[in-house]
This record gives C-alpha cells, sequence and structure tokens, in this order.
C-alpha cells in the first residue's frame, strides 16, 4: 500500500492536473478531496487537451477508479456536462465514485456569491462566483444539502423547503432580488439526482478497502497552499483546505496512511484575483511569461498575474505540508529569457523575515530580496534527461531545491504526458 497526495505550493495553477494525469498511470484510485468546480485542470494527451473542473485527472486512464470525496462541493450540473463531455470524447467514466457527504451547490449558493462579491466593491476577494463559498458556509452552518439529502426526495424537499425560507428572506430583503421558486429547484434537482445516483456512494469505505487491498491511492488537490482558508494570504483564500492535511478530512482517510507529499511548484509564479503578491510583475518580462504561458484561468478565462518564482512562497508551502519532492512545471516558459531572478527571502522596513508573513499588510509592504540567474537561452522542451538541461536551468532548479529545502522529484518541460523528467520514484 502506498498514498500519495499532490498538492499546489503557491497561489494555484501549477499544472496539478498534468503531474496528478502522469502519476495516475501507477495509481489505482485517484481523489479528488477539496474545492469544487472554482479549480479547473488542463490536461493534454496525445495532442488532445482536456479541461478538467471537477473530475479527478485520472479519470482520462480506462480501468481506475475516481472518488470525488466529501471534502468537495458539488455543482451536479457541471459534474454531469463535464462527464458528457468525457464520454462524447470516448472516456469510460464507470469507475467514477461520488461521495454520499459530499455537499451540493444550489442556485442560491451562486446568486448570493455573484451578490456578496459585486457588494465588496474594492474589497472583492476575486471569487469564480460559482457558489462554492456561500456552499460551504451553509455546511458549516449546518444548513448544507448533501448528496445522500439529495437522493432521499422526501429529505432533499424537507430541507430545501426550509433553506428557500431563508435565503429568499435574504436575498429581497438584503440584496433587493428575487428568490427561487421551491417547485422549479425541486424539478432540476431530482433530475439531477436521478442521474447521479449510480455514481454515489461510501467513498471512504471505497478507500478503505482500496488500502486494505494494497492498493496505490493518488490524492489531488485543487487550488494551493496560499489559497488555503488557515494557512494562505487570507482572506484572499478559497473556503476548504488544499494543504496536503486537507486530504484526510476531505476523504475520510487517517493520516497514517499517507506515504507521501508531492508539491508542485510553477517555475514562475502566478495568482488569479487580488490580494499581495511580492514578486509580480507588471512589465514587459510579466506579459511575455503570460503569453508565452498562456497565462489564462482555466475556469475564468481571467489573465493571470504573473511574477518571478518565489522561495519563501514554497518552503512555506514545504514546512505547512510536509512535502517529500516537489514537481517543478513549466520550466520550458523561461527559455528565452535572458535572466531570470529567485526570490529568495523578505525584507520589510530594512530588516529580513525569518517567517512568512501572516499579515497582509505585512505581505504587500515586503522587499523581495532576489538572486540575479543568468538564463539558458536554449530550448529544453524536448529534454528527458534531468543531466541534459542546460547548466544554467539545472542551478536555477537546485538553487530553488537549497532555499526551500525541498527536494526534486519532477521536472516538466511541457503539457505532454512524454515531456516528464523524472528524478524519484513516487510511489
Amino acid at each position: 500500500m502506498s498514498a500519495v497526495v499532490v498538492i499546489g505550493t503557491q497561489w494555484g495553477d501549477e499544472g496539478k492536473g498534468k503531474i496528478v494525469d502522469f502519476l495516475a498511470e501507477q495509481a489505482d484510485v485517484v481523489v479528488r478531496y477539496q474545492g469544487g468546480n472554482n479549480a479547473g485542470h488542463t490536461v493534454v494527451v496525445n495532442g488532445t487537451e482536456f479541461k478538467l473542473h471537477l473530475l479527478p485527472s485520472g479519470i482520462l486512464y480506462a480501468g481506475k477508479a475516481c472518488i470525488v470525496g466529501n471534502g468537495v462541493v458539488i455543482d451536479p450540473a457541471v459534474l454531469l456536462q463535464e462527464l458528457k463531455g468525457m464520454q462524447d470524447k470516448g472516456i469510460d467514466t464507470a469507475g467514477l465514485r461520488i461521495s454520499n457527504r459530499a455537499h451540493v451547490i444550489m442556485p442560491y449558493h451562486r446568486l448570493l456569491d455573484a451578490l456578496e462579491e459585486d457588494s465588496k466593491g474594492d474589497r472583492k476577494i476575486g471569487t469564480t462566483k460559482r457558489g462554492i463559498g456561500p456552499c460551504y458556509m451553509d455546511k458549516n452552518a449546518r444548513v448544507g444539502i448533501r448528496m445522500v439529502d439529495l437522493l432521499d426526495e422526501e429529505e432533499f424537499c424537507a430541507k430545501l423547503e426550509c433553506n428557500l425560507e431563508a435565503k429568499n428572506h435574504l436575498l429581497r430583503a438584503v440584496y433587493e432580488t428575487e428568490g427561487f421558486e421551491f417547485e422549479e429547484v425541486r424539478d432540476e434537482y431530482l433530475e439531477y439526482a436521478r442521474q447521479l445516483r449510480p455514481y454515489v456512494t461510501d467513498t471512504s469505505a471505497v478507500l478503505h478497502e482500496a488500502f486494505r487491498n494494497g492498493k496505490k491511492v493518488l490524492f489531488e488537490g485543487a487550488q494551493a497552499t496560499q489559497l488555503d482558508l488557515d494557512h494562505g494570504t487570507y482572506p484572499y483564500v478559497t473556503s476548504s483546505h488544499p494543504i496536503a492535511g486537507g486530504a484526510c478530512i476531505g476523504a475520510g482517510v487517517g493520516p497514517s496512511k499517507i506515504s507521501r507529499v508531492i508539491g508542485v511548484v510553477k517555475a514562475y509564479t502566478t495568482r488569479v484575483g487580488e490580494g499581495p503578491f511580492p514578486t509580480e510583475l507588471t512589465d514587459e518580462i510579466g506579459d511575455t511569461i503570460r503569453e508565452r504561458g498562456h497565462e489564462y484561468g482555466t475556469t475564468t478565462g481571467r489573465p493571470r498575474r504573473c511574477g518571478w518564482l518565489d522561495a519563501c512562497v514554497v518552503r512555506y508551502a514545504g514546512y505547512v505540508s510536509g512535502i517529500d519532492y516537489m514537481a517543478i512545471t513549466r520550466l520550458d516558459i523561461l527559455d528565452e529569457l535572458a535572466a531570470v531572478n529567485l526570490c529568495v527571502g523578505y525584507k520589510y522596513k530594512g530588516k529580513k523575515l525569518e517567517e512568512f508573513p501572516a499579515s497582509l499588510k505585512v505581505l504587500a509592504a515586503v522587499e523581495p530580496i532576489y538572486e540575479k540567474m543568468p538564463g539558458w537561452n536554449e530550448p529544453t522542451s524536448h529534454i528527458r534527461k534531468y543531466e541534459d538541461l542546460p547548466a544554467n536551468a539545472r542551478r536555477y532548479i537546485e538553487r530553488l531545491s537549497a532555499v526551500s529545502g525541498i527536494n526534486i522529484g519532477i521536472v516538466s518541460v511541457g503539457p505532454g504526458r512524454d515531456q516528464t523528467i523524472i528524478l524519484r520514484d513516487m510511489f
């Protein structure tokens, strides 16, 4: 038995989908353990691009068990659309299993998400307005609707009626917006229930059986460390726990089952939405990285903010999640730069900080300490052995490893499965 957790070390969009897809070939079970369709993974297989929002990346391999865990919030319409998209491309989705404890995104969640975000003005969070936050709010307020409730018509109708009474009052009294009709929502969601019923089960029991039988399990997080509700750049965060510890809660397994944690590190830094970003580039270099890397959101299409690689962010992710190895992605995007900067520390009011700041006021005011390194000025996308990488590319990677304190496990030089250099066995 072995279980590997793959997490993002930065603000998301590190290329976790590609790494999970690559590792899924060795796994028997692939588990998505948190987030919702506010996340997006892009995976390229034999030149075909697949955009995943709720389905685990392992769905692209035939015969794999793919689990959407209890920590995920599910928009049934999105999930069904994604399933159909896979089936239309000839992908077998019979191995999908959905936790009966996962919470369901309702139409009032999406509307409240948009209204609340718009009401914040300059203090907006940068939410995707997919209803993720309000769904998690209802979960914590103990008024949420779970998949198990959705499949029980009597239970679902009782909870929906109660929730609509409260939500409609809020919509009318606070936002001066019309609410929802019970019958319309009921009929729509009962049809979703009919279509999803074959996939819904107790997924923690499925995982327990997999571990008992010595299966290899791969846990896939959405978003990343800096978007973690507790450990990220709060309040510019998501509503769940993308760090490695979130896998235990979001999948219903004990921490003793986890054997290895892989942290995905993009060779530069990006983030979407609001919040401080110490190494952000607002110049021509930032624009070049964005265009070469096609840095636009998988879910929203928003242009991502781009900047130099921040080893302070990666180091922080390393000790928050206990990362064993890093998987470096998108190294090839930097191929044409004459020089690259690596942030190795922060100064605040003239003094070097020893810890990653919790205060956003401090983080917004830090001065990055850069080490300027020569670029490699040659393509890397064709390289398949680490020793064949340009010397300056290896120096860049190895300096990141030294500053962050995390060993190198994988280097990716392109979106394809074959564009992956393996230095360590992950399972």
